[in-house]
């Protein structure tokens, strides 16, 4: 009866310490940096990314939608490995897809919802948020208060409607001239050079 209760046990604890590992790699990330559709197809190509997902943040709406979303930001949740990827890398990757200098949207689309925000969880995510602040600025030899990203605590986020996610797989000749349009990748190699879209070492 022994033997059976011991054989048991190490079968539950084969099964579910495993379980229970993986889930505690898994974190996650909330950036806004204009169009999400933008922002989640860059992201989510990232080794160690699992899933990039569209929504809405940073406002006191409850149930926001993509015709009433006041006060929110077009933003993602990123869903990472962090023994593959770390969050200081993803920082470094949304630094180098946004253009940091415009303080009244992203490339062609202008207003609150296209503001750039980094959403923190924590103590840690906030240091490094900060820390990439610093990096950018250095690598843009540029002062900090020239930069228009803001750093803020992480609140609700809202999925956006189905019609909105992997919406550049799903629409691609739409997303494609949409994004060719916006001049979102020329702005990027304006601002960033050779680093435009990385997440190379900051220089």
């Amino acid at each position: 009866m022994n033997r059976i209760f011991a054989f048991i046990l190490i079968c539950v604890l084969f099964v579910s310490f495993p379980i229970k590992a993986v889930n505690a790699l898994n974190e996650t990330a909330v950036f806004a940096g204009g169009c999400f559709w933008c922002l989640e197809h860059d992201l989510e190509k990232l080794p160690g990314v699992i899933s990039v997902e569209s929504g809405y943040s940073g406002g006191d709406l409850i149930n926001p939608t993509y015709r009433n979303h006041k006060g929110h930001r077009e933003a993602v949740r990123v869903s990472f490995d962090s023994q593959k990827i770390s969050y200081e890398t993803l920082l470094k990757a949304y630094w180098r897809n946004i253009d940091p200098l415009d303080s009244e949207g992203q490339f062609c689309d202008r207003g609150s919802s296209y503001l750039a925000f980094i959403f923190t969880d924590g103590e840690n995510q906030l240091s490094a948020a900060q820390k990439s602040l610093g990096d950018a600025s250095k690598e843009l030899h540029l002062s900090k208060k020239d930069i228009h990203v803001q750093i803020q605590a992480r609140q609700k986020f809202w999925l956006a409607e189905d019609y909105h996610q992997d919406y550049a797989e799903l629409n691609n000749i739409k997303y494609n001239f949409y994004r060719y349009s916006c001049g979102r990748d020329n702005r990027l190699k304006e601002v960033w050079g050779k680093n435009a879209g990385s997440a190379n070492p900051w220089e």
